[in-house]
């Protein structure tokens, strides 16, 4: 049986690799430190670390073992709430990734279905980039993800759970607000706020947008989440296209305008997990969570 006070060690020389600052985090000196990977050591029968006088570098077998590590200790650690909790009465708890555009409408819905539905299950909510969510639910330390669709491979289970038209984000002093609906013509040498490269599902999205329609906008700010692009806009600089959920967060110098747009250019927010996570908490959730998944219907503008 593993030592955790020695996994919980290496996993910090690990991090550091240097003997002494790891000492210092773990509020110890530097010999209990080395005599605990020596034990772990022999306990693996395998060198985890490569130590000289000058460096300290994790092993092939080191490397493997701490992947492996962090997960035994985000599972103990788990274990450990989850008795604390039966103790005083809940049924325990699941970790809940998000990305901020969930804020808008979603995420407020299924919280308060799920302290109907589920009182007993404890949430902990963190906010975190789609690419941020795929890491931590592989390695165990998130046990349920809302963020955009996954691009490329990965062994993550996935659900449509929210669909959002996008929309057109015009300062309340522009011209173009008197209209009730545009066409995406309309952008053609407007001053435009487009979503960053780092926010990739929307910004390619809109790429593709506006090559299909031909259009060619000014591009005068690019920005990574959609509360700081409606910054821009109800500062004056531009215009912008934006899912329709933002509207619920926004300042009242921003007027929204629906934009004829193909039905499938759409925000979708999805759900997603491990088929390999063991909290038995986490299929009611996905439950919950899902409920209705298969009508889902786009948001669109609120009139």
């Amino acid at each position: 049986m593993l030592d955790m006070t020695h996994v919980r060690s290496f996993i910090v020389l690990a991090s550091e690799l240097n003997f002494s600052r790891a000492a210092r985090r773990l509020n110890m000196t530097q010999p209990p430190l080395s005599r605990q990977i020596r034990l772990l050591e022999e306990q693996l029968d395998v060198s985890l670390f490569e130590r000289s006088s000058r460096r300290v570098a994790l092993t092939p077998a080191g490397l493997t073992f701490l992947h492996e590590a962090q997960k035994l200790l985000a599972q103990g650690e788990a274990a450990m709430t989850a008795a604390r909790r039966a103790a005083r009465g809940s049924a325990g708890s699941v970790r809940v990734a998000f990305v901020g555009a969930a804020t808008y409408t979603f995420l407020p819905d299924f919280i308060a279905r799920a302290r109907t539905a589920a009182p007993q299950i404890e949430l902990e909510l963190v906010q975190m980039e789609t690419a941020e969510q795929l890491k931590a639910i592989n390695e165990g330390q998130v046990d349920l993800g809302f963020s955009r669709p996954l691009n490329g491979q990965h062994r993550l289970a996935s659900l449509c759970v929210a669909r959002e038209a996008m929309i057109l984000a015009i300062p309340r002093t522009h011209p173009l607000a008197a209209h009730r609906r545009l066409r995406p013509d309309i952008l053609n040498g407007e001053p435009f706020i487009m979503f960053s490269p780092q926010a990739r599902y929307l910004h390619d999205m809109l790429t593709l947008m506006i090559a299909e329609h031909r259009i060619e906008p000014r591009i005068v700010q690019s920005m990574t989440h959609s509360q700081a692009i409606l910054s821009l806009v109800s500062a004056g600089i531009g215009l912008a296209i934006v899912p329709a959920g933002t509207q619920n967060a926004c300042s009242n110098e921003v007027i929204f305008r629906p934009l004829d747009l193909r039905d499938d250019c759409v925000a979708e927010l999805h759900m997603i997990w491990s088929a390999d996570n063991r909290n038995p908490l986490l299929t009611d959730l996905r439950e919950i969570a899902g409920a209705g998944h298969a009508n889902t219907k786009t948001r669109k503008l609120t009139p």
